[in-house]
């Protein structure tokens, strides 16, 4: 049950987050809100899959952050009906969108699964130095 309450307000606090963002983020030729939306959640993303790679698990902050925070925090379904207006209005700018957020989210999730294991490795290591 509190596996069901972390992903019940991370998911709460990301679509709130994803809100505020799409009413400050105005682009009229490209959606920029939900791009970026989706590249930060790609890299957060990888960073707690890294970092819980090789640090204990924790089941309650994967939930929160992982499948809450940015399960609500990203959107495929908005880039998806983005990407089809564009497609009727502009069909190169529809594939500049699908094509650089697919290459933002990978390279982001990467680079964020990367980091998050140097993170993690490296407070492991400080728990186990002596002075």
């Amino acid at each position: 049950m509190k596996q069901y309450i972390a992903i019940f307000i991370g998911g709460a606090l990301g679509a709130l987050l994803r809100f505020e963002l799409s009413t400050h983020i105005h682009s009229s030729s490209f959606p920029a809100a939900t791009f970026l939306e989706n590249a930060a959640g790609s890299l957060l993303l990888g960073l707690i899959t890294g970092y819980f790679v090789i640090r204990a698990k924790r089941p309650l902050l994967t939930a929160f952050f992982g499948t809450g925070f940015c399960g609500g925090f990203t959107t495929m379904s908005t880039f998806a009906k983005e990407t089809v207006f564009l497609l009727q209005s502009s069909p190169a700018a529809a594939f500049c969108y699908a094509a650089a957020t697919l290459f933002a989210g990978l390279a982001l999730a990467y680079a964020g699964i990367f980091c998050g294991r140097r993170i993690a490795l490296r407070s492991a290591g400080k728990g186990h130095e002596t002075s």
